[in-house]
């Protein structure tokens, strides 16, 4: 199921350092292969690993970006013929692009997973049919995730959305410090199957050690957007979701009782009460980790104004 009617994906203004080769209509139209290069980032992934990678066998490229594993992370994609790349990661953004712009990929196309992933049947499919439609024009695809919490698919509290996973590197860049925004140079469609996320793999402490590094960094996203002030208000108006998704993400930082606000709509609004215990204990998860961004913005606020943490 492909749209190319996101306002995101229609040649967005790139930033003066983003880079993304100009590649003619010709060559997207060419055919290719139904083969497709796996791209999965890893850091001490030893027990997520092999499920992801069994769950992409039947690719013939699977490339591993590791960030110097002191697990076995890298002895299991070697085990299982997966290519190994290694870098020090610094933050998202930077470490895509550089995958980007560094990795030899064997196929034109990539789908990208987290090692806590699995790729579903479905998904493979619909990715090969992509591939072997030479009469599409789209570069880059989103894709939903199911996410598991106590056993069960929080449909509600956790919904799909929508995440660009299936792309042409030379089409795509990425901005922002953590939860990357792609910036793609071309059409863009929605796949309709999903890929399996199980987030709480690691069990809670490492979903807390997770979010302690990811509200790291959106705090100094939101302090940067304090400064600078580009609130992109309009954008709470667009027709298209993600652009609304994007624009409420930005505007959070300005709302009171962010942390409260964020459990309303979840387990409100988002109907996350539908997902029984495992929704509410997982709205309950997201409201912390909103305020863990609430409280390191103001420690950064703090800082600046010479007072003590």
């Amino acid at each position: 199921m492909s749209s190319t009617g996101h306002s995101i994906c229609r040649n967005p203004p790139l930033r003066s350092h983003i880079s993304i080769p100009r590649v003619s209509a010709r060559n997207r139209l060419q055919g290719d292969d139904m083969s497709v290069s796996i791209l999965i980032l890893t850091l001490n992934e030893e027990l997520n690993l092999p499920a992801c990678l069994a769950s992409v066998r039947w690719s013939d490229d699977i490339v591993v970006l590791d960030s110097y594993s002191s697990d076995r992370t890298c002895y299991i994609a070697k085990d299982f013929g997966a290519r190994v790349v290694q870098r020090q990661f610094d933050d998202w953004s930077s470490h895509y692009n550089w995958a980007m712009e560094n990795i030899q990929f064997k196929h034109r196309w990539v789908f990208y997973l987290d090692a806590d992933e699995r790729m579903t049947e479905d998904v493979r499919d619909e990715v090969r049919s992509i591939v072997g439609d030479c009469a599409r024009s789209e570069v880059a695809y989103y894709c939903g995730r199911k996410n598991y919490f106590m056993g069960k698919w929080i449909k509600h509290a956790m919904p799909p959305g929508r995440i660009m996973r299936f792309f042409r590197p030379a089409y795509v860049r990425f901005q922002r410090l953590v939860n990357p925004v792609p910036m793609i140079s071309g059409s863009c469609g929605v796949m309709a199957n999903y890929i399996e996320h199980y987030t709480f793999s690691k069990g809670l402490t490492g979903w807390f050690d997770k979010h302690n590094g990811y509200s790291s960094f959106e705090a100094i996203e939101g302090r940067k957007l304090q400064h600078h002030g580009n609130y992109g208000f309009l954008d709470l108006c667009s027709l298209d979701a993600l652009v609304r998704r994007r624009a409420l993400k930005r505007n959070a930082v300005l709302l009171p009782f962010r942390a409260i606000a964020k459990f309303v709509y979840l387990y409100v609004f988002n109907l996350g009460f539908l997902d029984g215990r495992p929704g509410f204990r997982y709205c309950v998860l997201q409201s912390l980790y909103e305020y863990m961004i609430v409280l390191k913005i103001d420690e950064f606020h703090r800082k600046e104004q010479g007072l003590p943490a």
